[in-house]
């Protein structure tokens, strides 16, 4: 199979950053990467946009990084408590999300669901998660999941 160039508009998961350009698959670039707006096709033609590209994500993460700092202060060692239904035995029904617990830091600071790492939580009791807030700066905190 032959690989295509392709130019990424937004950072994409363990694929790379907005104006990286990365050899994907090249159904993968056509069915998935294009028609989502996720990366367009690369050409010679488009150093200059790369180039601005890479010249925004820059300035808005020196403008974030402040920001991720302080949210970072707030963040770090904290707990994070979510009450959810829990049957007789102890386990949960469904799970706890990351949409879930994005949803109870947004009283102390605005996460992106996409960016908590945490490990599948089906029972009660108190997990550890990491947040990235920045890339370079990460916060540690504490989900501890109690019977409603």
């Amino acid at each position: 199979m032959a690989d295509t160039k392709v130019i990424l508009t937004q950072t994409v998961a363990n694929l790379g950053h907005s104006g990286d350009v990365v050899e994907v698959k090249a159904g993968f670039a056509r069915n998935y990467l294009i028609p989502q707006g996720f990366a367009f096709a690369w050409n010679k033609g488009a150093e200059a946009q790369i180039a601005a590209m890479k010249r925004a994500r820059l300035a808005k993460a020196v403008a974030t990084r402040e920001e991720a700092v302080e949210a970072k202060s707030v963040l770090e060692g904290s707990v994070v408590e979510i009450k959810a239904k829990v049957s007789e035995s102890g386990k949960l029904f469904g799970g706890v999300s990351a949409d879930l617990i994005a949803q109870a830091l947004a009283s102390k600071v605005a996460v992106d669901a996409k960016s908590i790492e945490v490990e599948t939580i089906k029972t009660t009791g108190e997990f550890p998660a990491k947040v990235a807030l920045h890339p370079e700066i990460t916060a540690t905190f504490t989900v501890k999941v109690v019977a409603e």
